[in-house]
């Protein structure tokens, strides 16, 4: 279509070449013939004129627009590159995600095997010692019989015979454990002072993705002769005798280091680390543990101290203050040994708490209905109004996670997922006496991994007993 540009300029060059002639013919003389030839002649120069300088404009414009679709076409072949780049990387990245979830699975089978043979050996061994005591019982009864046929005692005088026999025995039985205990808080006083505590560390997983979000770091103490110790039977102890504040001291720094370890890959990571009450309300110990977590306030959103219910519902005014104290420095908490679930969620998220932990099998007994001033489906979205997330621990079946998940339970702990499995700290050497790294790789050629291993497996037998008696005393 034909612009109004171009036909102003056609009307004006024949206006110009029209009063051209015009002027020649009635101002100069020309004739009409000649001033007509002239005009022409000035018109075809003015067209000519114009044809060309369109062309020179047309080849200006011409030539920007060449340089701009080149300049288009380069960024386009950068940006195409470093599309090719990412891609080459996103693949390197999937091969190598690919191979390591290959080594986990290898790893995890190989773990299971092993697992398996233990298991074998251990029921073996037992089916042996009980066909020995068997046999021994046996033996024992035929032997008192054959004893008392030649002295001519009445059978009725036997049960006498055996109690004034047995008479001393009660003294001996009441003397021995006086020993033992002191022998136990020597051993105890020991590990402390020689630094034998050793963190053993048990992960939590989301439900139902179990994927790793949290780790709880369990105590375990060491004897002289690298015998463990767990929580549950140097507490006490290590309370009475006024060592339970320089234990949680010495945990803390671990816990810290570890936690320093697991960020490095993983910054999303937390750890939850116990403190007991007796730390708690001793104001000297305290302080050097609010000190401590002064320096290392920077880590506060990940590293989570774990109280019991007891000591929350026993709270004094110095506890109250120290609890205040670790919540101005942005600490959380956590509540675990739940033994009912009768929470205040809003009292309890005022104080700082952000975790409560309780067993599954709590969680679903039909007869918490009837004693809780609530449901225990609904627990967890009333904890979640105020900031608290329920983790369900002591897992140790499919079916519990099943039920868990109709409770709305975000996270699981519990030998379903992972037992405790101790970390060897930073510098130490293999085969020093201290635990090891993975615990499951060293199978039965590790000291500390392979009563753990069997009374894992005695556990998940379901046989209570005999994991009892496969933990010792020890």
């Amino acid at each position: 279509m034909i612009r109004i540009s171009t036909i102003f300029i056609a009307i004006c060059m024949v206006l110009v070449a029209a009063s051209l002639g015009l002027i020649l013919y009635s101002v100069a003389g020309i004739s009409g013939p000649e001033s007509a030839i002239v005009a022409l002649t000035a018109l075809t120069f003015l067209i000519l004129y114009n044809v060309v300088s369109m062309r020179l404009r047309d080849r200006t414009d011409v030539g920007t627009q060449i340089a701009d679709l080149s300049r288009g076409t380069a960024d386009l072949a950068r940006q195409m590159a470093e599309f090719g780049r990412r891609l080459a990387a996103l693949e390197g990245r999937v091969a190598s995600a690919n191979s390591a979830g290959t080594d986990r699975i290898q790893a995890v089978a190989g773990e299971i095997n092993e697992l398996g043979g233990l298991v074998k050996q251990l029921a073996a061994s037992v089916a042996a010692h009980e066909e020995m005591l068997t046999t021994t019982a046996g033996n024992l009864s035929q032997a008192e019989l054959t004893a008392a046929k030649p002295e001519g005692e009445p059978a009725m005088a036997a049960p006498a015979a055996s109690k004034a026999a047995s008479a001393p025995a009660p003294k001996a039985v009441v003397a021995e454990p006086a020993g033992r205990n002191s022998q136990f808080l020597a051993s105890v006083r020991s590990a402390v002072e020689e630094s034998r505590i050793d963190i053993y560390l048990q992960p939590m997983v989301t439900l139902p993705q179990r994927k790793v979000r949290f780790y709880e770091a369990v105590t375990r103490l060491r004897d002289e002769r690298d015998q463990v110790i767990s929580a549950e039977e140097f507490i006490g102890t290590a309370e009475a005798a006024g060592l339970i504040g320089r234990i949680d001291h010495m945990v803390m720094l671990r816990c810290v280091q570890v936690l320093r370890r697991l960020m490095v890959r993983n910054k999303d990571v937390g750890v939850f680390c116990n403190v007991a009450a007796a730390t708690l309300g001793n104001s000297t110990t305290f302080s050097q543990c609010l000190d401590f977590l002064e320096a290392n306030r920077a880590l506060a959103p990940s590293f989570v101290l774990e109280f019991k219910q007891a000591t929350f519902r026993n709270l004094g005014p110095t506890e109250s203050e120290h609890l205040a104290a670790l919540a101005q420095r942005g600490y959380r908490f956590s509540i675990d040994h739940v033994t009912d679930l009768r929470f205040e969620p809003r009292e309890l998220a005022d104080r700082g708490v952000r975790y409560i932990k309780v067993p599954a099998a709590l969680l679903l007994d039909p007869r918490q209905v009837s004693a809780s001033d609530i449901h225990p489906s609904d627990l967890s979205d009333l904890l979640g109004r105020f900031g608290i997330d329920l983790i369900a621990e002591r897992i140790e079946g499919e079916r519990a996670v099943v039920d868990l998940l109709d409770y709305d339970v975000r996270f699981g702990q519990g030998f379903l997922f992972a037992p405790p499995r101790p970390l060897r700290p930073e510098g130490a050497a293999p085969g020093n006496g201290g635990p090891t790294q993975e615990p499951a790789e060293t199978g039965a050629k590790s000291a500390t991994a392979e009563p753990q291993a069997i009374e894992v497996a005695a556990r998940a037998s379901g046989n209570a007993a005999l994991a009892r008696r496969l933990a010792g005393p020890g």
